[in-house]
């Protein structure tokens, strides 16, 4: 009994200095002040953890937040385990325990001191403040200092509040559903989300759009933004809350039927190097192909494909052999063998060159001339924005969730970002501290407000 009041005694005294005890205070002031600016109940900085994820939610850095919230948990936890260790623990045991516990307290303060950075870094963007105030907040002790003077002074004020963000957000960006088509695509997307730290994080929401026939579109996006959570949603590979149609058929409810009618092409080559392209494609025409067709049937779409791909006069070489344009095209038959409706293809121009790439865009251009939809995912637009017909725009707004801010005709998107280059377009949406100009809230919202009328 006198180990464990011993114990109290020295948590309650030898670890909280009265300098430390201050620093402490006043950070407590600091962050109930930023609460009041951003619009948030400034009686969550009386609690403990949950205050590092509420900082990180006025910061516009709510992922980070969490994990700030989690690693100072584990931190009092580790801490306190290492100080039972030291006071109490007399088994020689359980004492070599504790090397591995300081080891995971060290891993875990390294953390913390990360997701510090990043949630300061988001309040030097959204006080727009000099990237210098950052050396302030290093050292534990005196990152109150920022705290109280961004929350006292009257000259810092936040870009946006917390929840009127958010409620202008959810506002303008639900702008009602697309009209459903009996000939192309109709996304109505709600939302496509995740369970993470007890709550529902979302991945993307409110996409709505149709897409005729015989489009060729292009979409566009930073990381992070959900390009590829977008097109699995489509093709039902990962369900969202959401109804997609294709040519009238729900994507959803007649999942294995649709299985047919989309062809998707990953960015990696899923090809065997051992196997001849010819052997390929049958072994894909196997899978690809109802099994009600005969096998002479399937032997011609073969041939016809590779027709259609120049890939006829390779046919007998093995796929190791091929060319780098080679493989892609062989990549993309293995695909098109089902004569697909919609053709989704996800960077099929890496490691091509700028030739060899124009060549693989023009053959999709024909095949979106045939009156299939291609929707195309490429880093390097530019040089084959000419064959395209409209463009997406995903941006992922300042809670991290992919939205649209944009979807229409290549020169619509000119007109609307006023850039030329698709490539300044996702410049223009990038977060700042990925190199781009931190407009992506601006633009949904736009995008939201010109779809409203």
């Amino acid at each position: 009994m006198n180990n464990i009041l011993q114990l109290v005694l020295t948590l309650l005294f030898d670890s909280y200095k009265p300098l430390y005890i201050a620093a402490r205070a006043l950070y407590i002031l600091g962050a109930w002040l930023l609460f009041k600016k951003s619009g948030i109940d400034g009686r969550w900085s009386l609690v403990p953890w949950i205050r590092e994820y509420q900082l990180g939610r006025c910061a516009a850095r709510e992922p980070e937040g969490r994990y700030l919230c989690v690693t100072s948990m584990m931190i009092t936890i580790l801490q306190v385990a290492n100080l039972c260790f030291v006071r109490l623990v007399k088994n020689e045991t359980l004492i070599s325990f504790k090397p591995l516990i300081l080891v995971i307290l060290f891993t875990v303060m390294l953390m913390h001191f990360v997701y510090n950075i990043r949630v300061f870094a988001g309040f030097v963007r959204i006080y727009g403040v000099s990237r210098a105030w950052l050396a302030l907040c290093v050292i534990d002790e005196l990152r109150f200092i920022p705290m109280l003077v961004w929350g006292v002074s009257g000259k810092y004020k936040p870009a946006w509040k917390v929840e009127d963000l958010k409620a202008e957000m959810e506002r303008l960006a639900t702008h009602g559903t697309a009209a459903v088509m009996d000939e192309g695509l109709t996304v109505n997307l709600k939302d496509r989300h995740v369970k993470e730290f007890f709550q529902k994080r979302y991945l993307l929401k409110d996409i709505h759009m149709s897409i005729p026939q015989g489009h060729m579109v292009l979409l566009l996006g930073g990381s992070g933004a959900g390009k590829t959570t977008f097109l699995n949603a489509v093709n039902g590979y990962e369900k969202a809350d959401a109804r997609v149609t294709l040519n009238g058929n729900d994507m959803y409810t007649d999942y294995k039927k649709m299985l047919y009618e989309v062809g998707f092409v990953p960015q990696q080559e899923l090809m065997r190097g051992k196997d001849t392209v010819l052997r390929t494609l049958l072994d894909a025409a196997k899978v690809r192909l109802s099994k009600d067709i005969p096998k002479e049937n399937r032997e011609q779409r073969v041939y016809e494909v590779m027709d259609i791909f120049g890939l006829t006069p390779v046919k007998d070489h093995l796929v190791e052999k091929l060319s780098g344009g080679q493989k892609k095209r062989l990549s993309i038959s293995m695909e098109f063998i089902s004569n697909p409706s919609l053709f989704i293809l996800d960077e099929p121009d890496s490691g091509l060159d700028g030739v060899m790439a124009r060549e693989l865009f023009e053959q999709l251009r024909r095949i979106a001339d045939t009156g299939k939809i291609v929707i195309v995912i490429t880093h390097t637009p530019d040089r084959v924005i000419d064959l395209f017909d409209d463009v997406i725009v995903l941006a992922k707004d300042s809670s991290r969730t992919g939205r649209l801010a944009f979807y229409g005709s290549v020169e619509d998107a000119r007109a609307f970002f006023g850039k030329e280059k698709m490539e300044e377009i996702v410049k223009s949406i990038n977060q700042k501290e990925e190199g781009g100009d931190g407009l992506a809230d601006e633009y949904v919202l736009k995008y939201a407000e010109v779809q409203n009328g």
